[in-house]
């Protein structure tokens, strides 16, 4: 409700805007689209639904070319695009990976040079989140495969299980910001901005986040004294780096080709699914059962994500069509206020529409309103994808629907009540906003590796 009454105002501050400098905007257009989309989503209506009805309305009413003699070409675009095909390929690698159990072996291995830290098995959480971000590209699956290997670890301990599942919430949130997160192709197939500058851009700021995270943990263990476990021998240390093998092989194999110039991500999606296969099959999980439960688990997900992109790419062309996106950025970059001021609003609607908007639904809604007002206010495409993407990544650890949450909620063995996860989780929201605020100061942060690998 607070979002919602944040984006009303936004929207009559806009309005008045428009009014008091007389400049043309599609006023009526805008309010139609706000009261219905209000309507719609309190009513819990699907979004894909909601943008696809969205689209066919705006159309009806505000277009004189009917939308049925574009409909088809306009969800053709999206559908066809070659860099679209490594997101169902990172979601299959995940799920391969889980069901491998190399995750597991992940979290043994870091867990045995780590847990000795002032906030022991914590760090583990945050570090082994990190490092799966890095094969997994999905906030949701990091989340659900380090929360289903990392619990158990817990039971019968001292911990605190907020910030265990805080931790996690956090730790699996990463899965968009580090490569290769979907996140990226998804803003780069609207944007047309490059995937691998997007992902050379993102490395800078997803070690940033890790490193902000590893010293809330730090000051938490400092404060909160847990009974250390006994130190381990170096040569078990050296035997335990065995274990990160594969994963280390992996991150090689997709990154590296992604980096080094010989692969595109859709092609580097590919040779980590082939090389997750090899590994299940290194362990002995490789069955025609196990690769059929991944490819319907990622049938599904890329299915429901398909909806959302091909009602969001409707809308979006409608929108365009009737000037929405130029009218507004033309405005907005006349508006007497210096570009970080008019910068800071939109990340604070990003902020806002987080706490009861799903990440994808948002970016994809989003970004072709927003991103012609942000390239007129003369800031870089890709260092707006990363801010962007980051604040996709707050929305998915922002109370009270953040989806990263609800899914660690529902893999907990003792009950308990959702607020021990946002009351877990705040420290680290706090710090995620810490870094979009650095990166807004320094932009270099994001933009000196893409400018020296040219």
């Amino acid at each position: 409700m607070i979002a919602i009454v944040f984006l009303l105002g936004l929207l009559g501050v806009t309005l008045f805007a428009a009014a008091s400098t007389g400049q043309a905007l599609p006023v009526s257009e805008i309010l139609m689209l706000t009261a219905v989309f209000v309507v719609f989503f309190g009513s819990g209506v699907y979004i894909a639904a909601v943008l696809g009805v969205l689209g066919v309305l705006t159309a009806f009413f505000f277009s004189d070319r009917p939308w049925w003699t574009f409909l088809g070409q306009t969800l053709w675009g999206p559908s066809s695009n070659f860099v679209l095909v490594a997101v169902p390929l990172f979601l299959l690698m995940g799920e391969i990976l889980l069901r491998a159990g190399l995750s597991d072996r992940l979290y043994r291995a870091l867990n045995v040079w780590l847990n000795r830290m002032p906030g022991g098995l914590l760090h583990t959480n945050i570090v082994s989140c990190a490092v799966f971000s890095a094969i997994s590209g999905s906030s949701v699956a990091t989340a659900a495969t380090m929360g289903s290997v990392a619990l158990p670890y817990f039971s019968d301990t001292k911990y605190s299980q907020r910030m265990v599942l805080g931790s996690l919430a956090a730790g699996g949130a990463l899965g968009n910001l580090i490569p290769p997160g979907i996140t990226f192709i998804i803003y780069g197939l609207i944007t047309e901005t490059s995937v691998g500058a997007l992902y050379i851009a993102a490395l800078i700021p997803s070690i940033l986040v890790t490193a902000l995270f590893i010293l809330v943990i730090l000051i938490h263990g400092m404060r909160h004294h847990t009974e250390r476990p006994p130190p381990v021998p170096l040569a078990e240390k050296l035997r335990a780096l065995k274990d990160l093998v594969p994963t280390m092989l992996l991150i090689l194999l997709v990154l590296g080709s992604i980096y080094g110039g010989l692969a595109t991500p859709t092609e580097a999606a590919a040779l980590g699914v082939v090389g997750s296969a090899i590994f299940a099959a290194i362990e002995g999980r490789l069955s025609l059962r196990m690769l059929n439960a991944s490819a319907e688990a990622t049938a599904r997900n890329t299915a429901l994500l398909g909806l959302i992109i091909f009602g969001a790419y409707l809308l979006n062309y409608i929108l365009t069509i009737i000037n929405v996106p130029q009218a507004l950025a033309g405005l907005i970059a006349g508006l007497p206020i210096p570009p970080w001021g008019i910068m800071l609003c939109i990340v604070a609607l990003y902020v806002a529409l987080g706490t009861f908007m799903e990440g994808f639904s948002m970016i994809i809604t989003t970004v072709p309103v927003v991103f012609p007002v942000v390239v007129a206010l003369g800031y870089d495409p890709i260092w707006f994808g990363v801010i962007v993407t980051m604040l996709v990544e707050i929305a998915m650890i922002s109370p009270p629907d953040g989806t990263v949450m609800y899914v660690l909620q529902g893999m907990r063995s003792r009950p308990g009540p959702i607020t021990d996860v946002f009351m877990g989780v705040m420290p680290f929201l706090l710090v995620y906003l810490l870094a979009v605020a650095i990166l807004m100061v320094f932009p270099g942060l994001a933009l000196w590796l893409p400018a020296v690998m040219n």
